[in-house]
Formats: structure tokens, C-alpha cells, sequence
């Protein structure tokens, strides 16, 4: 009982909070996600095209420390099936990163503050949100097929030259689902998506 009081408590700590809400759908994440800020959301689309990701989730368990409770900004899971315990770079901690880090070990867990550049140097930010408003659109099975079958061929495409092998779906919105669902990759740091930007086949 002592522990759901716990959780009670953390809860409410960050109930008064501003909040934003998305139901975009997620590749990822929920499909419909509470955030404590516009960083953290900021942080959700970066890991929604981080390919270490496997799953994340606003829901966690309270960090407890000699300092008081925690309830971190993200639960993660990597491509190794190691388990995170993530905050926003913006996040008042009640104690040092180090102290987390004890607590996340103690739930089997580790714990990062991402660093702000993670989120806002570049364009993967951007880029992130470009693709992620196709996020619920499907791709038919031909357009599939066509599409890796000529990226087979030719090893890489530009953007513009993969539209062309997409006849049954919206062409934008066909690639960019295929992205986020790990069929193909683009570079997302160096500049913006556009007409002569390289696609490349993903290999399981």
C-alpha cells in the first residue's frame, strides 16, 4: 500500500504542470501520449526515428531517492532490450543525474538526461516531424515490393527516383511510412528530406 502511495504521489507532483497531448499515431510510442513539455515532445519525435529504439512509453515507475520520488519524461526499450529510464533535456531533476542512475539500476533499469543538442542540432528534428505526419498511412504490398525491388537493383535512390516506383499509394505519403517502419533509411542530419536526398534499403 506504502508503494502505491508512492506512486500517488509522484503523480500528482507532476499533475499541476503544463501538458501536451498528441494522437498522432505512433510507429513506436502510444498512440495517444501526455507530455510534460514541448522538449519532451520534441524528444518523442526523436526517438520515434532513432533506429536503437525499439518502444517507448510516457508511462514509468517513480524513481525513488533520499531526495524524494521522480517520475522520469520517457520508459524506453533499445535494440538490445536493455531498459531506459529517459528525461528532457528541460527536466528539474530533484537530485543528480548520479543518484537516478542508482534508482534506475535499483528497478533494473538505466537512466539518461538527454542533452539538448541530441534534440535540436541538425535537422533530424525536423526531418522527424516531416515523416511523422504520415505516420498512419499504410503502403500497399506492390509499392512495397516495387520499391525494394529497385533499390535491390540499384543499391540507392534519390527521393524523387523512389516516387516514381509508387503507383497504388500516395507516393509522399508511401516512403515516408517506410521510413518510419524501418523498411528503407535516409539520411536525416546533414539537411532537409528533399528530391535528391538518398534512400537505402534496410537489411534485417
Amino acid at each position: 500500500m506504502a508503494s502505491q502511495d508512492h506512486v500517488q504521489q509522484a503523480r500528482r507532483a507532476i499533475g499541476n504542470r503544463p501538458q501536451f497531448f498528441t494522437n498522432r499515431p505512433s510507429v513506436k510510442g502510444p498512440a495517444f501520449a501526455k507530455y510534460r513539455s514541448k522538449v519532451a515532445r520534441d524528444l518523442a519525435c526523436i526517438l520515434e526515428l532513432n533506429s536503437s529504439v525499439v518502444s517507448w512509453t510516457c508511462s514509468s515507475s517513480p524513481l525513488v531517492t533520499e531526495h524524494g520520488e521522480h517520475l522520469p519524461d520517457f520508459r524506453m526499450q533499445d535494440a538490445d532490450g536493455v531498459w531506459w529510464f529517459l528525461d528532457a533535456p528541460d527536466r528539474e531533476l530533484p537530485s543528480s543525474p548520479e543518484i537516478l542512475m542508482d534508482a534506475a539500476v535499483a528497478q533494473s533499469h538505466l537512466y539518461r538526461l538527454v542533452g539538448s543538442p541530441e534534440i535540436y542540432d541538425g535537422f533530424r528534428l525536423r526531418n522527424a516531424k516531416d515523416l511523422l505526419r504520415y505516420s498512419g498511412h499504410s503502403v500497399s504490398l506492390g509499392d512495397r515490393v516495387r520499391l525494394l525491388s529497385a533499390l535491390e537493383e540499384h543499391g540507392s535512390l534519390a527521393f524523387a527516383d523512389c516516387l516514381q516506383a509508387i503507383r497504388e499509394t500516395q507516393p509522399i505519403a508511401a516512403l515516408a511510412s517506410m521510413i518510419l517502419q524501418g523498411f528503407v533509411e535516409v539520411e536525416l542530419d546533414d539537411g532537409l528530406i528533399g528530391p535528391e536526398t538518398m534512400v537505402r534499403r534496410i537489411r534485417a
